[in-house]
């Protein structure tokens, strides 16, 4: 990469782009090379982290060293955009609809939200169109578990291993283990990763066959058993007055319009960590704080995308909705708030106030 000042944390990716100086109207911008598109980034020497000191531009070369990785995580998925136009101790935003000034070259998809109401989401479809969200100060992408030519039927079943107070990245280690084990009971494969905090999301591609409320229910389930074989250890329950100190399994990640943040994505923490896609036997010695914008473009130079053949799968979900049907008399769980009320939903008041 030639004519810009400091390599940053991902200056070796000169086969996911480059970046070489150009006139701008702000000041000093450069243009970077992305997927066969040139993309204008300006002010590359604005701080996004001031701990670590990693600008604007090493976000962008990051991105560059991932970009393969990161491309087929969001390829043509509804992708909400979480901005930090200031860097991570400024304002921040989740951009829904499409900026009005997106290049002609980025399609988008029509979405419908849990109020009926419905927008266009971006749907990234290669590295250029990553590297055009990173000059807006997106740090973080939440895809949807759909594709923009089935918006309403989701691809991947998305397993949120949540930490609550008490626990940690090592508890939700041991649930990501019977977690792995149950999934080859039913059938299915996982591929996991690092939340880029204390958390696990394990990924399972499906079939796009059935509808947002069904494949919530398959989380429910899975989530069910998980509680029934570590009841010390993993829970379901929705308020948090009730969960423990146990890993929360969030069921609602599956919800219509609840995402999760893909992997490669930078975080928004002081030490810019990343979201890490892990294979299942990294998993004991591997710890969140090991990926960040500084090391993420070594390993992946040295491993490549370890999830890249989750593309190569599609499994059925008959076994989870065979589970799902011994707890039928457990009935539904609550659904988020910003959710119209559910059929055979429980009511959505916290268990304490209610005995009251």
């Amino acid at each position: 990469m030639g004519g810009t000042k400091g390599a940053g944390p991902a200056s070796g990716a000169e086969g996911a782009g480059s970046a070489r100086g150009a006139k701008g109207a702000g000041g000093a911008a450069v243009e970077i090379e992305a997927g066969g598109r040139t993309v204008r980034l300006s002010h590359p020497d604005k701080v996004y982290f001031p701990e670590r000191g990693f600008t604007k531009l090493d976000v962008a070369r990051y991105y560059l060293a991932v970009g393969d990785g990161i491309a087929r995580a969001l390829h043509d998925r509804p992708t909400t955009l979480e901005r930090y136009p200031d860097g991570v101790t400024g304002e921040s935003f989740f951009q829904k609809r499409a900026p009005k000034n997106k290049p002609d070259w980025l399609p988008t998809a029509h979405i419908t939200f849990p109020s009926g109401r419905s927008a266009d989401e971006i749907c990234p479809t290669g590295i250029a169109a990553v590297i055009w969200a990173a000059n807006l100060g997106c740090l973080t992408f939440h895809p949807w578990p759909v594709r923009r030519d089935r918006p309403d039927h989701p691809d991947e079943l998305r397993i949120d291993l949540d930490p609550q107070p008490g626990t940690d990245y090592e508890d939700a280690v041991r649930a990501a283990r019977e977690l792995h084990g149950l999934l080859d009971e039913l059938g299915l494969r996982g591929w996991p990763k690092t939340s880029g905090g204390r958390g696990l999301h394990v990924y399972v591609p499906i079939e796009p066959r059935w509808t947002f409320t069904e494949v919530r229910r398959a989380a429910i389930a899975i989530g069910r058993e998980l509680a029934r074989r570590m009841p010390d250890e993993v829970t379901t329950a929705w308020w948090k007055e009730e969960r423990g100190a146990r890993i929360f399994v969030d069921y609602n990640q599956m919800a219509r319009d609840r995402t999760i943040a893909s992997a490669y994505s930078v975080r928004p923490r002081p030490q810019a960590t990343v979201s890490a896609p892990l294979r299942w036997d990294e998993l004991d010695d591997a710890r969140p704080a090991d990926f960040d914008l500084a090391t993420m473009p070594a390993r992946y130079a040295e491993r490549g995308d370890v999830h890249a053949d989750m593309a190569d799968h599609a499994f059925g979900l008959e076994r989870v909705f065979a589970l799902a049907e011994r707890d039928t008399e457990l009935g539904d769980l609550p659904y988020p708030p910003d959710h119209p009320k559910a059929p055979g939903e429980p009511t959505r008041v916290q268990p304490s106030r209610a005995r009251h």
